[in-house]
């Protein structure tokens, strides 16, 4: 067997995160795509936004499809890194709309059938310090991903025309190789957890407390992860009319900025390791400290760019503070076998933060009576602060009565 201590194996544990993001890889191609095909912009945008659809279904179905058909977490990721590479390629051939975009759907069913596993694998093989760097690690891996798809994307683009683009797909089969010759099968996983279980109870003559059912903590991560990304899209999705707004109706720059975004959000999962180490579960109140410094620089900013810059460049690194700590806390709230299942509920809090995140900033805007244009386009973010402060006074206060307790 591999060692799973092995830099190597490590790696082969996260490339399969390599690729969850690369949904976005075609953004570059979209105004070719829509000239091509002759659809409208909003048509050409679901190419990109239809996946996240299908992934908030099927982390609902695929612990269930492992649990009635009998599939280990190996295998259900390499089925689904499969279907990324093979829908992903679909629309190198076809000059369809309708059968472009249904390829994107099942490309998202792809994604959505091994997100989940791709954490609690983890969880299942490592434990502690190790557990925690590498879920970090896990975190910058989407990132990393998410910016060499893009520039590999674009370059496809730029060389040989927008089929091109998608060919970015084909290192679904790279990663699927390379994971299924290093990581090793979840059973040897199960025969080691026991052999641990048994030399602790030897040593310190207890028996280990068993997990029998799912903590209701779950379901506070869950709207935790929520209220998370509501907040990063939200900023991601406004960054570019206000930028327009202060610079005026000629600035282009907004996509740089965006890309920097993605190198503190990688910075973040890589350091999210050592600071745990250091801090423990402080790690959730430097994360959420840092996250509404940024939403206020960002919404105090007015007309001064420089400081707007810098609240944006922010917020990717906190939130990578803090996603990782959500799930690697889950071995702890549930047994062993429910893992797939609360891993996929917080990644649904993720993806629904995604979907709904213009919604309720359009809520914040129509509450605060702010318009939806120019400068107005920041009110939300200083209310998103506050509730960010709020939520770490009330985990402060709620860990120390459980301590008590």
């Amino acid at each position: 067997m591999n060692n799973k201590n092995s830099m190597v194996t490590k790696l082969a544990f996260l490339s399969v995160s390599f690729m969850v993001t690369s949904a976005y890889a075609i953004q570059g191609s979209l105004p070719q795509l829509k000239a091509a095909l002759g659809i409208s912009q909003p048509q050409s945008e679901y190419l990109v936004t239809t996946p996240s659809f299908a992934v908030m279904i099927f982390v609902v179905l695929s612990p269930l499809l492992q649990e009635w058909f009998n599939i280990s977490d190996k295998k259900i990721i390499m089925a689904g890194v499969t279907i990324v590479g093979l829908a992903g390629l679909v629309p190198m051939f076809i000059n369809n709309y309708t059968v472009i975009l249904i390829s994107r759907l099942i490309l998202g069913a792809g994604y959505g059938l091994y997100n989940s596993q791709a954490i609690s694998l983890i969880s299942v093989w490592y434990q502690g310090e190790t557990r925690a760097q590498m879920l970090g690690w896990r975190a910058a891996a989407e990132q990393i991903g998410q910016a060499c798809t893009l520039a590999v994307a674009g370059l496809l683009l730029n060389y040989a025309g927008w089929h091109a683009s998608f060919l970015v797909y084909a290192f679904a089969f790279v990663v699927l190789f390379f994971f299924a010759m290093r990581v090793p099968d979840d059973s040897k996983a199960q025969d080691d957890s026991v052999a641990e279980d048994d030399l602790a109870e030897e040593l310190t003559n207890e028996k280990p407390q068993e997990i029998t059912k799912i903590s209701p903590v779950v379901y506070l991560l869950v709207l935790f992860a929520f209220l998370l990304v509501v907040d990063y899209v939200g900023m991601e999705n406004r960054f570019p009319g206000l930028s327009v707004a202060i610079n005026g109706e000629q600035y282009t720059g907004s996509s740089m900025f965006l890309s920097l975004m993605l190198i503190g959000a990688t910075l973040g999962g890589i350091c999210y390791g050592p600071i745990n180490k250091r801090l423990g579960f402080g790690t959730v109140y430097l994360g959420l400290g840092l996250m509404a410094l940024s939403n206020f620089l960002f919404g105090f900013a007015g007309h001064n760019f420089v400081v707007m810059v810098i609240g944006l460049l922010l917020i990717g690194f906190p939130l990578q503070l803090v996603s990782p700590l959500i799930f690697n806390l889950l071995p702890d709230l549930a047994p062993a076998k429910r893992q797939p299942l609360v891993t996929s509920l917080c990644l649904i809090g993720f993806n629904f933060g995604s979907f709904f995140s213009p919604t309720i900033g359009q809520w914040t805007n129509n509450l605060l009576g702010q318009p939806l244009s120019g400068l107005g386009l920041a009110a939300p973010f200083p209310v998103y602060g506050v509730v960010l402060i709020l939520i770490g006074i009330i985990i402060f206060f709620a860990s120390r009565h459980a301590q008590k307790a």
